[in-house]
Order: C-alpha cells, then sequence, then structure tokens
C-alpha cells in the first residue's frame, strides 16, 4: 500500500491508497479524515450530486463532491484544499448550499472539489430567546417545517429548494419584508469559517466588521456554517395567486403602483406581480401573488386587485409552507435570472410589458426548446426597507439612502434545449439593456442589482455604492489576505483584490 506522506505529517496517522487522480486537493481529502464525507466519480451517487442544482445549465463536473456533517469537518476542509492548492484549477473548489444560481460556476466547479453542504441542514428553535440556529446547507422548506408545529417564524425565503446560506448573505427577500427588512438584516449571528480554517461567530459584539459584510457580501470572506435567525410568533397567513387577462395590464399596473406606495400602511402585505409567457399554450398571462401575514381574508390594501376581473383565483387561509410550494419554479430545466430596480413609476411598467412581448414575438421561431417561459416579476421595494436595514444595524446593499419608492424586477427565462443558450441569453440582457434606457429617460433609474436575482455578467457587489464596496474589500483583505475566496474559490460574484 502506498501511503501520501505529506497528508500523514498534516493530519496525523491516516493511511490510504493514493488515488490517480487529476485532482491533488481531492487525493488529499481521500487521505484525509474526510474520505467518509467524500463521493467520487466511481460512486453511483456523483451523477445525482452534480445534477442537483436547480438550473441545469449550472451542472460541471468536479473532480469529487465533500458533503460534510459539521463545522469542524468544513474547517479542516478548508485546512487540507489551502495546504495541497498547487494554483491549478482542479485545487480550486466551490460552496454550495441550495444550487439555486442558474448559471454554471457560481456555485459549481469544473475538475475541482465541490463543497457540499447539503447534509449540514438542521433547524433548532431556541425558546428563552426566541432565535432560530439554521445550518446553511438547510433548504427554506425544511425551516418552515421546522416552526410551523411551534408557532413561530423567521424572516426567510420564499421558494422552497433555496437554500439558506446563499440567500441570506445576498440579502433576502420574504412574504416579511416590509415588516423585518431584508433577510439579512434579521441575522443576530454567523459562524464563519475563514480562509485558514478558523471557526469565528460574527455579530454585533464580535467581529462586528465582517457581520455587517456577510448582509449582502455572498462569499468573499470564508463559508457561513451557521445563521442565528431573530424569530416571532406566526401563524397562517392568507394568500395565493390571482390571473388575469393580459388586457388587465394597465389595471394591475396602477394597482401594483398604489400598493408599493401604500404598503408601509400595512406592512403585513407583500405582492409580486407577474407578466408570464409559457410556449406549450402559447398564452400571455398577468398575476398577482399576494401573502398577507395574518389569517384575514381580502385585506382592504389589496382592493384593487381585488377588484380586477379574473381567471383564476387560489386566495385562502395557509400556512407559509403551502403558499410558497403554490409559486416555487420546478426545478430541471435550463434557466437565466437577470435583475434591474426602478422607481416605482407607471410608464417604466409599460414599457416593460411591451418590450418583453416584443421579445417574445422575436424569439418564437428561433428557439428548439419544446418548453420554455419568459417571466417578469415586479415586487415593491420601498423606502421603509432601507430604515428596517439601519434599525437592524445595517447592511452593504446601499439601500439605507433610498429616497424613493422602487420595484425590483427579476427576469426569468426556462427553457430545455441547450441550443438555445446563445440567443436566451442576448435576449434577456437586450431587454434589461432596453428597460434600463427606459428608466434613465424617466428619470426612474436605480444602480441596486439584486446578488441573488443577478445575472453572471451583472456587477451586484459594484451597484452597493463606492463606501460599501470599500468597506467589502477591507474585510475581505483582513479576514482572507491571500485571497482565497478570490481565487481558488472563482465561483460567486467577486469583490476583487
Amino acid at each position: 500500500m502506498k501511503v501520501c506522506p505529506k497528508s500523514v505529517s498534516l493530519l496525523g496517522a491516516v493511511q490510504a491508497v493514493c488515488p490517480l487522480s487529476s485532482s491533488p486537493c481531492c487525493t488529499a481529502l481521500v487521505n484525509s479524515p474526510l474520505l467518509s464525507q467524500l463521493t467520487l466519480p466511481s460512486s453511483p451517487r456523483f451523477q445525482a450530486l452534480v445534477s442537483s442544482h436547480y438550473s441545469t445549465r449550472a451542472q460541471l463536473q468536479p473532480a469529487c463532491f465533500l458533503q460534510p456533517e459539521s463545522t469542524d469537518q468544513v474547517s479542516q476542509a478548508v485546512h487540507i484544499l489551502t495546504e495541497f492548492d498547487d494554483g491549478s484549477p482542479e485545487c480550486q473548489f466551490a460552496v454550495r448550499s441550495g444550487g439555486h444560481a442558474p448559471w454554471a460556476g457560481a456555485a459549481s466547479i469544473q475538475g475541482g472539489v465541490t463543497i457540499d453542504l447539503s447534509l449540514m441542514n438542521a433547524t433548532r428553535y431556541h425558546a428563552h430567546d426566541s432565535t432560530v440556529s439554521i445550518m446553511s446547507g438547510a433548504r427554506w422548506a425544511s425551516v418552515y417545517e421546522v416552526l410551523k408545529p411551534l408557532g413561530v417564524a423567521v424572516t426567510g425565503g420564499r421558494a422552497d429548494t433555496v437554500g439558506v446560506g446563499g440567500l441570506v448573505t445576498g440579502g433576502g427577500m420574504s412574504f416579511f419584508a416590509a415588516q423585518h427588512g431584508f433577510v439579512c438584516d434579521n441575522v443576530l449571528n454567523f459562524e464563519v469559517v475563514l480562509a485558514n480554517g478558523t471557526i469565528v461567530d460574527a455579530n454585533p459584539r464580535s467581529h462586528t466588521d465582517l457581520y455587517r459584510a456577510l448582509k449582502g457580501g455572498s462569499i468573499n470572506f470564508g463559508i457561513v456554517t451557521e445563521i442565528v435567525l431573530a424569530a416571532f410568533q406566526q401563524g397562517d397567513l392568507w394568500g395565493g395567486v390571482i390571473q388575469h387577462d393580459v388586457e388587465m395590464s394597465p389595471r394591475l399596473i396602477s394597482a401594483l403602483v398604489n400598493f408599493t406606495d401604500h404598503v408601509s400602511d400595512d406592512p403585513r402585505a407583500s405582492l409580486v406581480s407577474i407578466w408570464q409567457y409559457s410556449s406549450p399554450q402559447d398564452v400571455r398571462i398577468a398575476a398577482s401573488g399576494i401573502q398577507y401575514a395574518s389569517p384575514i381574508e381580502s385585506p382592504a390594501i389589496y382592493n384593487a386587485f381585488l377588484q380586477i376581473p379574473q381567471i383564476s383565483n387560489t386566495t385562502r387561509i395557509a400556512d407559509i409552507y403551502d403558499l410558497m410550494m403554490e409559486t416555487a419554479p420546478p426545478p430541471g430545466k435550463r434557466a437565466l435570472f437577470l435583475t434591474l430596480t426602478f422607481k416605482n413609476n407607471p410608464q417604466v411598467l409599460q414599457e416593460l410589458i411591451r418590450i418583453q412581448d416584443i421579445h417574445i414575438e422575436r424569439i418564437k421561431g428561433r428557439v428548439c426548446s419544446k418548453e420554455w417561459d419568459v417571466i417578469s416579476f415586479l415586487q415593491p421595494l420601498p423606502q421603509l426597507l432601507g430604515h428596517l436595514s439601519k434599525k437592524n444595524g445595517g447592511n452593504v446593499l446601499g439601500l439605507d439612502q433610498m429616497e424613493d419608492n422602487h420595484l425590483l424586477y427579476l427576469l426569468f427565462f426556462s427553457w430545455d434545449c441547450p441550443g438555445d443558450d446563445v440567443v436566451i441569453h442576448e435576449t434577456g440582457y437586450e431587454m434589461i439593456r432596453q428597460i434600463k434606457t427606459k428608466t434613465m429617460k424617466e428619470n426612474a433609474s436605480h444602480d441596486f442589482i439584486y446578488l441573488n436575482y443577478a445575472g453572471q455578467d451583472q456587477d451586484p457587489l459594484g451597484s452597493y455604492g463606492e463606501a460599501n464596496v470599500q468597506l467589502i474589500r477591507a474585510v475581505m483583505k483582513q479576514y482572507d489576505p491571500t485571497g482565497v475566496f478570490q481565487t481558488q474559490v472563482p465561483g460567486g460574484f467577486k469583490a476583487g483584490l
């Protein structure tokens, strides 16, 4: 049996056969106490792990997967990966909590190591201080399932398969945004594995600079392994999806604009307005996804929407999980996310829908996909959110100085034919360019790019404003002076060295 001397000296008397691998870092992990957490290409489980991204476009083939079950194991892994790093792509690594980012390389790696946090998925409620500890690999569906019988909730995600770690460090929108702010604003503690393997807690009393930077700064500083969120009493909600004929768009635009300007009057209310094209039926629809954080039917804040003629209406008293599952986009296709932020302006919304309709017609004869969808999601981004961020200690999103009510826009494509990647990518970015031009003409433009909706070629961190960018870079240099999370972890959005 051949023993790997370097791994023996680093990790003690661990003897294993050195595999023939193109990745020296996978070899080092095989010859370590973490062997039982590894999945290699020869395993029947390997391809299932490759395929477990939300978007099939995000799939890459690493040399191995590591699935730690504890923060200590993440720390060991970072020690090994940095120790054995030879500067090659085969020693680069990715970190995946939920794998919901739709583009290849965001939370995946070709030929290197993917650290998959899905086994670190525990949720624990602490009644003595009304907090919830959630491991970063948990999905929001499992979080709500644990909390529902206890009659409590947290400000968390709205899609079942989204991972906790990625959503929170990107900001995080929720059903409770107008009450409690961004998800990241409700974090009381981050447990983080730094580039040297050290485990630290970042909170308002310890590592305060790191604590703030993690609230929107994503994977630029370390691996967040556990998050403590403030909890609150929460029973059932009222909500559902109302579908309308697209001919009702002018009234829906008016209702959306009015809602956004008045949500601060009733912050229990949330809304996502939807304009969708679906190719199998060759049909356009408009819809209103509404959620009210009390079991009260038809609250007055939704009157304008409820008075618009409807095709269907699923509103009901239901729990968070039920409402979340109704609007969760199904996995298994290729996907593109793009985003913009602009003032709450009806002229921009009218032009946005017109631009979407034009581009749908243009690509109809150019795609090979049997099923493809184009969806515009619009949700209120009221000035109130900036005030809540300040109240909760601040973040790096740069919205604390926002002077007007805005709308957050997600442009979403899904399709099934890889041959359509280029045309859909080009179409999406052209739509964003044209909508941005309209916002500038209307004096309605805003720089903010929401990281969790951003496309690969967008720059969310740069949109936070110079002061926040400098803070992110200063924290990065302090906690990761050798740039491990800039170079050895190439995925995600980077602050730059």
